[in-house]
């Protein structure tokens, strides 16, 4: 019973120690930047600026297994699997499409450009620029899954209807933590907003 009681006590310091660490390493990420320009009671607009990101498209729009596939191909080229075996730092959130056929994005640092970025060893992996763009965004706590995600999906959908506000069929979802960290998990929802209209449905 004492060994037990040990090995728990080790275990929970062990698990403390990660949380620390995680919380301690969120502060020092480099983020996907934005201005919110208006708040709702459920959602808010925001605008991003254009942004680089590296990306692999998937063959299924199964959440876990798209999340899990995607993850290890990507993290795998910024931890080294590349013509320069150089390490590059991991950016928040990570993104994925929401589509039939789902694409998992990593924002690259700001440092780097399509130029200075080393090439990736897996041919799936490009280089995708988006573009400058208006969103809208929900946002919900802890662990994702399919289940979850389809429901926030549909309430910024209902929301946006609510509000008159025109939306168009590209939508992503956003994972702001690591699978380890238990604490303050955020997690989103955004679909882009039409250009030439956004303006004068949100002012």
């Amino acid at each position: 019973m004492k060994i037990i009681s040990i090995l728990l006590g080790i275990l929970l310091i062990a698990f403390i120690v990660v949380q620390l660490f995680a919380l301690k390493s969120q502060k020092n990420i480099e983020t996907y930047a934005y201005n919110v320009t208006k708040t709702y009671d459920n959602f808010e607009i925001r605008t991003y600026e254009s942004t680089l990101f590296t990306s692999v498209k998937l063959s299924t729009k199964n959440y876990k297994e798209s999340s899990s596939k995607g993850f290890s191909i990507l993290a795998g080229y910024i931890f080294g699997d590349n013509d320069r075996n150089e390490k590059i730092a991991m950016t928040s959130p990570v993104a994925m499409s929401l589509e039939d056929s789902m694409t998992m994005l990593f924002m690259v640092p700001k440092k780097f450009d399509k130029e200075t970025l080393p090439q990736p060893n897996q041919s799936q992996i490009v280089f995708t620029e988006e573009p400058a763009k208006t969103v809208a965004a929900i946002t919900f706590k802890g662990w994702a899954n399919d289940e979850k995600i389809e429901t926030y999906k549909q309430q910024l959908k209902l929301a946006l209807d609510k509000q008159g506000i025109t939306y168009t069929n590209r939508f992503y979802f956003l994972g702001y933590n690591a699978p380890y960290e238990f604490f303050y998990r955020k997690n989103e929802v955004i679909v882009e907003l039409p250009k030439k209209i956004v303006d004068l449905q949100i002012n």
